[in-house]
């Protein structure tokens, strides 16, 4: 038994396909089968249940991938004491990040990061949300940075900001000069959203719920449009075919002369999301994550609101 095997069957449990574990495990789908199914033959169990479209577990299956994935975590922690031994400053910081998040806050990030602390590189990727815990538990990456709420257990969680939401919609648009905009307003209007998956996408129907009924209906066709990111979306706007709402982080400050677009604030206070640090209870570098909260409150971010929050254990 090997971490390596732990790691594909836990790749195979979240993916419940093998040609999609196989691609988040950077190898072919023979190498990964045959792994697998060698751990099988070595522990005299069935793990999974092989359809012909999808892959479930047995349920000794789960038990088992339950325990690796523990496995898989206490291996990343002896790395990390080895590494906090030495310098938790020296080495690579792997930092995982939210599409709505990334585009925004990464450019500044990195060039702080680079001037504060040269030794320690910042190994970036950007993901979903449930991808990106998955993947802090299995010690893929040391720390998360993600949007409010986090359900999960066993992480350590620092908020950082509040941000407010922004409406987006043609310089042309009736509500061009309002000075805030109601929520339920939004139900008037065909609305681009973030496709299923993005946070940011539940919680702005966390805001206007009406929404959600449109997007699931025939007539939501008409009333809802789908986009893969929010610079996609902000695109569409621009071009007329509806409005959007954004994190205040993408709201450019100031708004170009020549933009096709005016942003007007969400009236209701509770229009805002929080963002977070999110790392395993584990991980050992905490020299590390200080370093890298301090670069982030450096950050010039647009309408947030940083904080002296106290950190959180789940």
């Amino acid at each position: 038994m090997t971490l390596t095997e732990l790691k594909y069957i836990v790749a195979l449990a979240r993916e419940k396909h093998f040609g999609r574990a196989a691609d988040a495990c950077f190898v072919s789908q023979p190498t990964l089968s045959v792994a697998i199914k060698k751990l099988e033959e070595e522990l005299n169990v069935s793990l999974f249940e092989r359809g012909s479209s999808e892959v479930s577990l047995t349920p000794v299956g789960e038990r088992i991938v339950v325990q690796a994935q523990r496995v898989l975590e206490e291996a990343a922690a002896i790395k990390s004491i080895a590494q906090q031994g030495m310098d938790p400053l020296a080495g690579p910081l792997r930092v995982g990040v939210i599409y709505t998040i990334g585009p925004y806050l990464l450019p500044g990030l990195v060039s702080s990061m680079i001037e504060r602390v040269p030794s320690m590189p910042l190994v970036l990727q950007e993901n979903f949300t449930v991808r990106l815990l998955e993947l802090l538990k299995q010690g893929e990456i040391d720390v998360a940075v993600l949007a409010l709420p986090i359900n999960e257990s066993g992480f350590v969680i620092q908020p950082l900001y509040d941000e407010p939401f922004m409406v987006a919609l043609p310089k042309s648009h009736r509500w061009a000069n309002e000075k805030a905009i109601q929520s339920d307003d939004l139900r008037s209007e065909n609305m681009l959203l973030l496709g299923t998956g993005h946070c940011f996408r539940d919680q702005v129907l966390g805001v206007c719920p009406e929404l959600s009924r449109f997007s699931q209906s025939s007539e939501g066709i008409q009333r809802t449009f789908e986009g893969s990111s929010l610079e996609t979306i902000r695109h569409m706007v621009a071009s007329g075919v509806g409005i959007t709402v954004l994190p205040s982080s993408s709201v450019p400050n100031p708004v170009p002369k020549e933009s096709l677009l005016t942003y007007i604030p969400l009236a209701d206070d509770d229009t805002r999301r929080t963002v977070a640090l999110v790392w395993r209870k584990s991980f050992g570098r905490r020299e590390a994550l200080d370093a890298l909260r301090d670069a982030i409150m450096e950050c010039k971010l647009n309408g947030v609101e940083f904080l002296n929050a106290p950190q959180m254990v789940r």
